[in-house]
């Protein structure tokens, strides 16, 4: 038979009566009913029944309340102390507004109020963009667009040193720019600049936000365009373009410099060895015309007659051998003999400039052959003209 069954004799566990003979389980509905007057008796000064089991329900049950709440308030607590860091996450902790440890990634606890926590990625890259017009050194306005890559390395100064550390760098970055672009004249931050003007800002940008105390440190800054107003962006797009074809002729000279200068060394290294190798030829023949006159000389003083006689002979070998005609001044005799060598060769051969005798046929002669060819001739004719003689003579 149940507690609350009639009865029963009111076994309630809950209540009064004979607690130590629980023969089941309670009934919810009484249990919620007696938790409402409970909190009815502890917001309106009442504890529930007025007869006697009634108070002494009630103050049992209010003592169990009271029980409940600090448990679940306990396990609240650590629930809310008990916190979690991240690998690319750290953790500064604050004791009563003072700075007590900078927590490492894993499982830690705090105990508000008496100490409060801050909790950030340290490792994640963020990205700030900037886009203004400026004034450059030579007074002229251009728009600079950039992008700032930070993160966070001083999470103790970030905290506690710079209330709001990314407006600081948003400023921050606005002076850094100003000042580098404000010392640069608008071709340079246009053009080849830009790389330059990048790591000017960065390098300023990092001893602001140092001074700031702000715990940031800045990655990269990339200009990522730099261009004149818009009114007058046609015009700096001729200059610009104006630039770039002189710097084209430019490569275009220096290449045809490069090409041209190593030929022209080579041609006069050329001319002056064919110089000097004109030198040496005229130089060992002058030497060697002068021994050969010395040592003609001395066979002339020997003997005059044969040495006058050979060299009119050598002379008139040498002028005879590159014509191709020979006439014969018969001793003795009035006529003069004609020898047409080249109607001697039917026709077909013709004897060059240089002695050599080339036919239309492709036959060739050399200088020996065209002098063997003379000294045969010759020789015929002086048979010939001993015959003649010889029959003068028998007459």
């Amino acid at each position: 038979m149940a507690w609350n069954e009639p009865g029963g004799n009111k076994q309630d566990p809950w209540g009064g009566g004979n607690k130590g003979n629980n023969q089941g389980p309670p009934d919810l509905d009484e249990a919620f009913r007696k938790f409402q007057q409970t909190l009815k008796g502890i917001f309106n000064g009442k504890g529930g029944s007025s007869g006697g089991n009634g108070s002494r329900s009630g103050s049992s049950g209010g003592a169990g309340l009271w029980g409940g709440v600090i448990i679940v308030a306990a396990l609240a607590y650590a629930w809310n102390a008990v916190y979690i860091v991240d690998e690319k996450e750290r953790g500064v902790i604050l004791r009563f507004g003072q700075y007590v440890e900078t927590v490492d990634p894993g499982l830690n606890m705090y105990f508000p109020p008496i100490e409060s926590k801050f909790q950030f990625p340290v490792t994640q890259i963020n990205t700030y963009r900037l886009s203004q017009a400026m004034l450059t050194e030579d007074e002229n306005i251009v728009e600079v667009a950039m992008s700032v890559q930070y993160n966070i390395s001083s999470l103790k100064n970030y905290v506690l040193k710079d209330s709001n550390p990314e407006q600081s760098l948003k400023e921050a970055t606005q002076s850094a720019l100003r000042h580098v672009v404000g010392g640069s004249e608008m071709a340079q931050v246009l053009t080849e600049g830009r790389e330059v003007l990048g790591n000017e800002v960065k390098d300023r940008l990092q001893i602001y936000l140092d001074i700031y105390g702000s715990g940031l440190n800045v990655v990269e800054v990339n200009i990522e365009s730099s261009q004149p107003p818009r009114q007058v962006l046609a015009a700096f797009d001729d200059v610009i373009r104006a630039r770039e074809e002189e710097q084209q002729e430019k490569n275009k000279a220096e290449a045809y410099s490069n090409q041209i200068i190593p030929e022209a060394r080579g041609d006069a290294q050329r001319v002056l060895e064919d110089a000097m190798g004109y030198k040496q030829e005229v130089v060992s023949r002058s030497e060697g015309d002068a021994a050969r006159f010395e040592n003609l000389l001395g066979e002339y003083s020997k003997a005059k007659e044969v040495t006058r006689e050979r060299l009119y002979l050598d002379a008139m070998q040498t002028v005879l051998s590159s014509t191709s005609k020979v006439m014969v001044d018969v001793e003795g005799g009035n006529n003069m003999m004609y020898l047409p060598l080249d109607k001697l060769m039917d026709g077909k051969g013709r004897i060059s400039s240089t002695g050599s005798t080339s036919a239309s046929s492709g036959v060739a002669l050399t200088q020996d052959e065209v002098g063997m060819l003379t000294d045969q001739v010759t020789a015929e004719i002086n048979r010939r003209v001993s015959n003649v003689r010889t029959g003068r003579t028998s007459r």
